[in-house]
């Protein structure tokens, strides 16, 4: 287990965010904004990137120099881009290490869409490295004045202290960061919280559980924040599809024909999913696994709903 850090967090603190898309400027900018010095990297980068990243007062630095500046590295890349820049700072960062100019205390947020087992395969990069990890899916849009999206995040549960820090750090620069803690959470959570909102209704509350009960409550209280109107309709769609989940399956299939013909298999495959997921509740009734965990789910829906009125 590596040293604990103080949750203190630096006065004037110094953040890398990588990379200056349209979510990476915008963080970068609330933080600038706010008074951080905001560094971020534009190697290879388009243009427009380059634009980005000078309108919101990110300051191009080779991650060379990032590895010696920065307390805090913010990934927001395409998903695809997450484990091979993880590496690459890794990389740069031992190579500091090296000539005793790395920085100490630095800690790696991947901020990126990626599933719980890629997390789990970043964080592997800095496993024996000094370099400390935080799980984080941003749920919303960019950051804007008076508008703000959460940073659900969740660390090693050994590693409490690196939570309380980065909600710190968010509390006095600029961020909503939600600490996703409470039973099973751990590496992993965060992304699966944040790929579990982007999924079809009935997915939502499978795929969550799945993951942790932690998980499942994150979303259901994220879902009451920012799509109440949609959570009070999946308290009423789900227990009336569940007994009725047998005349979807052929649905989805009729659908997923259709789509083939019309735009091509790979499109067809989602409904394709979507009937194998109704196939599997018609066969835990009346009171299989999957069909209990929707239940809950609904029930505690129900439960946030009403606290929230």
């Amino acid at each position: 287990m590596r040293t604990a850090m103080p949750t203190q967090v630096q006065s004037t603190p110094t953040i890398a965010v990588i990379a200056p898309g349209a979510m990476g400027a915008a963080v970068g900018h609330r933080l600038a904004k706010s008074g951080c010095a905001v560094l971020t990297n534009l190697d290879g980068r388009s243009p427009a990137s380059v634009e980005r990243a000078r309108a919101a007062g990110m300051h191009d630095t080779p991650l060379s120099e990032i590895a010696q500046r920065a307390q805090w590295v913010l990934s927001i890349l395409p998903p695809s881009s997450a484990l091979a820049f993880a590496q690459a700072f890794r990389d740069a960062y031992s190579a500091s290490a090296a000539g005793g100019s790395a920085k100490e205390g630095l800690t790696f947020v991947d901020c990126n869409a990626v599933s719980p087992e890629t997390a789990r395969k970043i964080a592997g990069v800095f496993e024996g490295s000094a370099i400390r990890f935080i799980d984080a899916g941003i749920v919303g849009r960019p950051p804007q004045d008076g508008y703000d999206p959460a940073f659900y995040a969740s660390v090693d549960p050994r590693e409490p202290e690196l939570l309380e820090g980065f909600v710190q750090l968010g509390k006095e620069w600029g961020l909503r960061v939600v600490p996703l803690t409470g039973e099973g959470a751990g590496i992993g959570d965060a992304s699966a919280l944040k790929m579990s909102y982007a999924l079809h209704m009935i997915d939502m509350g499978d795929a969550a559980n799945a993951s942790s009960p932690a998980t499942a409550q994150a979303l259901l209280h994220e879902l009451a924040d920012s799509q109440p109107v949609f959570l009070e309709r999946m308290t009423k769609s789900i227990p009336g599809m569940l007994p009725k989940a047998y005349r979807w399956v052929g649905e989805m299939e009729e659908i997923s024909s259709f789509v083939r013909r019309g735009l091509g298999e790979g499109e067809a495959h989602i409904h394709e999913g979507f009937a194998h997921l109704y196939d599997r509740i018609e066969k835990a009734l009346p009171e299989g696994e999957d069909v209990g965990v929707l239940k809950k789910f609904v029930e505690d829906a129900k439960a946030v709903i009403q606290k929230s009125k």
